[in-house]
């Protein structure tokens, strides 16, 4: 953090708006820190990188296997209707187009909550075993807004790197999972932009539950008071 000196011939700003703008840390730093901290916590992050994987992976599944029996419709025909009537698609013959069914969607929903829940309380145990550490920050001039982009940066890594490993997975056992239930034909008809879209979608859903899940927690750290934060007992 480096303070900057008012200009000659201009008035000092007062108050906490001018503290915010003496105290700068540069966007290159901030990340340096927030990559270095989740180094040193490397189990503790692969907690919640690992229950996003899972996660983003269960959308992705969902998503690229609609792209799946898609192809296969476009290829397969009137026996393409009819196997992915038995294997529980909401088929459109006159659109010829294929939908994911009710129960899939409310299990990715119900997924993607009990991620969310999983997230905010890592990153709450995260946090409290983080005080005095904030407790520093804070005693040598970090701001609020400061800690807060910390925090921020950090649940955003974890996000990409979750959420991009999950749409691998996903569409790695979508495609495994399409090759056994509708054969070469499911594979040979999907359409590369589909595919990128559902990647695109699970791993921006992702990234948003990331930060979504950190926020709170991010907010506590960042009010938190230096002499509350330094005398805490872990």
């Amino acid at each position: 953090m480096s303070p900057t000196e008012p200009h000659a011939g201009h008035p000092a700003p007062k108050g906490d708006d001018s503290i915010s703008r003496q105290i700068v840390l540069p966007w290159a730093k901030s990340f340096e820190i927030s990559y270095k901290n989740l180094k040193v916590r490397f189990f503790r992050s692969m907690i919640t990188v690992l229950s996003l994987v899972l996660a983003v992976a269960f959308l992705n599944f969902i998503l690229t296997t609609t792209d799946l029996a898609q192809g296969f419709l476009n290829t397969g025909g009137e026996e393409a209707v009819k196997q992915l009537s038995e294997a529980g698609f909401d088929v459109h013959e006159t659109a010829m187009t294929v939908g994911t069914g009710a129960k899939e969607r409310w299990i990715v929903i119900l997924s993607l909550l009990v991620c969310t829940v999983g997230i905010v309380n890592a990153q709450l145990m995260s946090v409290t075993e983080r005080f005095r550490e904030i407790g520093i920050m804070k005693c040598l001039g970090a701001l609020d807004s400061i800690v807060l982009r910390l925090f921020l940066l950090e649940a955003g890594m974890q996000g990409l790197a979750g959420s991009f490993a999950g749409a691998l997975l996903g569409f790695f056992f979508s495609a495994l999972n399409g090759l056994v239930r509708f054969g070469w034909g499911s594979v040979s008809g999907l359409n590369p932009a589909d595919v990128l879209a559902s990647m695109g979608m699970s791993i921006g859903a992702g990234l948003l539950l990331s930060l979504i899940g950190v926020f709170y927690p991010a907010v506590v750290a960042a009010r938190m008071q230096p002499v509350v934060a330094m005398s805490a007992e872990h």
